[in-house]
């Protein structure tokens, strides 16, 4: 399982132009789920998304608070595109998990995030629609999580 975390300012998701999902401050979190991944990696990944520090303390030294610390919101967005391979120019998608059982594995994901730590504070896209994702960046701050 994999994670793109976006420290952002705000976001939101729109699918044809029809807001999904928005918040400020917090983190936008691209979601890749590959077809070898368990429960295991779910929980892996929450507890990582969940202890970053990727927030100034009260003093402003960096790097001191995580989004608990903080009260702020994640806006996570499912992302197949991550578990790619190329064949030549042509991205290939078969390393991702496919259809209802990925659908599975990331609404688990969603619950486990807000039994962790708040579920209004947790927002989603739309899971399998070509949604437009509106970022802005904070920092730029932008990590990439593996689940080993």
């Amino acid at each position: 399982m994999k994670a793109i975390i976006q420290r952002v300012t705000s976001a939101k998701v729109t699918v044809n132009e029809e807001l999904i999902s928005s918040i400020q401050k917090g983190f936008c979190v691209l979601v890749g789920i590959s077809s070898n991944d368990t429960l295991k990696d779910v929980d892996y990944l929450v507890k990582k998304l969940l202890s970053l520090r990727l927030f100034d303390d009260e003093s402003g030294k960096r790097w001191q608070k995580n989004i608990k610390d903080q009260n702020l919101e994640i806006l996570c967005v499912s992302q197949f595109t991550l578990y790619h391979r190329l064949k030549g120019n042509k991205p290939d998608f078969h390393l991702a998990m496919q259809g209802p059982e990925a659908q599975t594995l990331y609404s688990t994901f969603l619950t486990k995030l807000g039994e962790q730590y708040s579920a209004d504070k947790i927002k989603d896209g739309k899971f399998g629609a070509m949604m437009q994702v509106h970022i802005v960046n904070d920092g730029p701050v932008t990590l990439e999580l593996e689940s080993p």
